[in-house]
């Protein structure tokens, strides 16, 4: 049978209510032999402590490691050319072949169809502007012809207006002015009309007591014109109130 022997030294002077005290917890013998070690249980109770004093810290954790934006690489250009293929590196086989060269037809095909979708426009733009100046040269032709004729064709109204115009005579004049008229050109410029300054020329005026507005009296000589070109304005005498 083992005994616990607890010993404590005497107390020291004015230790107060509290001594210090300590426990002897080696075990001995009942005959007063050399004490004995403790139980296994406080030994490895004793070392566990021992072991959790000895344990290092735990490190830091490092830093994480900022790893650096990859490169990338610019894309290649393709070629002048047009050529999808331009840029490889390998020969394309089997589908693939089949595949680029459809690839390169098509784009052979869009660049036809722009040019000649330009090339119609041109045309288009082209052929107007020739109708325009076609036209535009025939009326200055019609006009310069008209031009040449205006005395030839005053005589004949005056001869009409004094009677003097009758068998073949007339009748000449009346295929004249049937020519005239299919290259547009047109007579104007009567009596009654009311006066536009546009398209007459006042020679004389006079007034009346009666009239609301001033009118053509007198047809000196007629107007002509070309659709809305005015190639001669009629020159008339007019009336109009006090």
């Amino acid at each position: 049978m083992t005994e616990e022997n607890t010993q404590g030294p005497p107390e020291p002077e004015g230790s107060g209510e509290h001594p210090f005290q300590f426990t002897d917890k080696r075990k001995v013998n009942s005959s007063g032999d050399r004490a004995r070690p403790a139980e296994p249980a406080d030994d490895a109770a004793s070392a566990d402590e021992s072991a959790q004093a000895a344990e290092p810290a735990p490190a830091a954790e490092p830093a994480p490691v900022v790893e650096p934006a990859p490169v990338v690489e610019p894309a290649e250009t393709p070629d002048a050319s047009g050529d999808p293929l331009a840029g490889l590196d390998f020969e394309p086989s089997g589908e693939a072949a089949e595949a680029s060269e459809v690839l390169k037809a098509k784009a052979e095909a869009a660049e036809h169809l722009d040019s000649l979708q330009r090339e119609r426009a041109s045309f288009t733009n082209y052929r107007n502007r020739a109708l325009r100046d076609q036209e535009a040269a025939r009326n200055r032709g019609v006009q310069d012809v008209l031009a040449a004729l205006l005395p030839v064709l005053d005589d004949v109204e005056r001869a009409k207006q004094h009677g003097e115009l009758s068998g073949a005579m007339a009748a000449i004049a009346e295929k004249l002015d049937q020519s005239l008229q299919k290259f547009g050109v047109e007579r104007f410029g009567k009596v009654g009309e009311e006066f536009d300054p546009t398209v007459h020329e006042a020679l004389m005026h006079s007034t009346d007591a009666d009239a609301t507005a001033t009118t053509v009296n007198l047809v000196v000589e007629p107007g002509y014109k070309i659709g809305e070109k005015v190639v001669r304005a009629a020159r008339v005498g007019v009336v109009g109130p006090e």
